[in-house]
């Protein structure tokens, strides 16, 4: 039963949606405030501000949060999937075969829409090779899908070195960007975001599912849930969560790995909670980390994948090390 301290968490991670957005708005090589960006956003004025705003940075700001909010809610549906604490979404190769075509349309010269929609297939590509190479008949097992992932993941890896070695020098530095996760070029469309609310409606409508699975198959199958469907639906769900965040933003790590452990950490244990709270803590997170991004060393502009990770090591071993705290106790 959702208690009322979850209903302030949910509050207190929406309050902090809106301020990731305000910053995120503010944040640049151009100084914006936030009294200046209220204003724009409640009676637009044309102008240079406006332009900034409306065609550079809010487009930017939708890009992170869905972004992170794919990743974050893949994360805790990985974990629970494959009922291993350090799953994320890119552990069964689907970033991997992302990478792989999105490389191959740079280095053929394409750029821009073309490159995300060949990134969205390549995931695709890899959605289905696991998945077939993984179900042996009925029998499709956690540990079966994620060993496939992980040799998968090895595969798509060598491709991408042999692209990186074959290249030249200017494609080799567009290539490495996106490998490190980059928003500068990315735009969020209807499709993107019908894509998360979706998925938010399916995982919310499985929620109660979730929370028998994470207990084990066996108690679930006991309880009435069909968990070979519910296995599936889940693995599709993230996959294309994933495949969808990989193509706006390249690959960011540590997102779908930290948040779900944070979110746990302050007691978001029920999954009705767990997951619209993964969804506006990971797409703050992302916001937050692309506006340090943007303005570190500002005007140069570091990959968003880089800060995360920055964050991510450190803030990750302190919950390991919380969490074998309570361990003790």
């Amino acid at each position: 039963m959702i208690q009322r301290r979850h209903i302030v968490l949910l509050l207190i991670l929406l309050a902090l949606t809106l301020v990731s957005f305000l910053i995120s708005f503010s944040s640049g090589s151009a100084s914006l405030g936030f009294v200046e960006v209220i204003t724009q956003l409640l009676s637009p004025e044309p102008g240079l501000e406006q332009q900034i705003l409306y065609e550079l940075r809010i487009p930017r700001s939708i890009a992170a949060f869905v972004t992170g909010a794919m990743l974050a809610m893949s994360g805790v549906i990985m974990q629970v999937l494959l009922r291993n604490p350090l799953a994320d979404p890119y552990i069964l190769g689907i970033s991997g075969g992302s990478a792989v075509a999105a490389l191959s349309a740079i280095l053929l010269g394409f750029s821009g829409l073309w490159i995300s929609n060949a990134a969205f297939i390549g995931a695709l590509i890899s959605i289905f090779i696991v998945f077939g190479l993984a179900q042996s008949g009925r029998n499709w097992t956690a540990t079966r899908l994620l060993l496939t992932g992980v040799v998968m993941s090895a595969g798509w890896g060598a491709i991408i070195n042999v692209l990186l070695t074959t290249s030249t020098n200017n494609s080799v530095y567009s290539m490495l960007f996106w490998l490190m996760g980059d928003l500068s070029q990315s735009r969020t469309g209807v499709l993107n975001a019908s894509f998360l609310g979706i998925g938010l409606l399916i995982l919310m409508y499985y929620s109660r599912a979730l929370n028998v699975l994470s207990r084990g198959d066996m108690q679930a199958a006991a309880l009435g849930v069909n968990v070979s469907r519910l296995r599936l639906v889940l693995y599709l769900i993230s996959s294309v969560l994933t495949a969808c965040a990989v193509s706006i933003a390249g690959t960011i790590g540590f997102v779908g790995l930290v948040i779900p452990h944070m979110l746990r950490l302050l007691g978001a244990r029920d999954h009705r909670l767990l997951i619209p709270s993964a969804l506006l803590l990971g797409g703050s997170f992302l916001m937050i980390a692309d506006s340090i991004a943007r303005t570190i060393v500002a005007p140069t502009q570091l990959p968003v994948g880089v800060v995360t990770a920055i964050i991510g090591v450190p803030v990750f071993l302190l919950i390991l090390r919380n969490s074998s705290n309570q361990l003790r106790d």
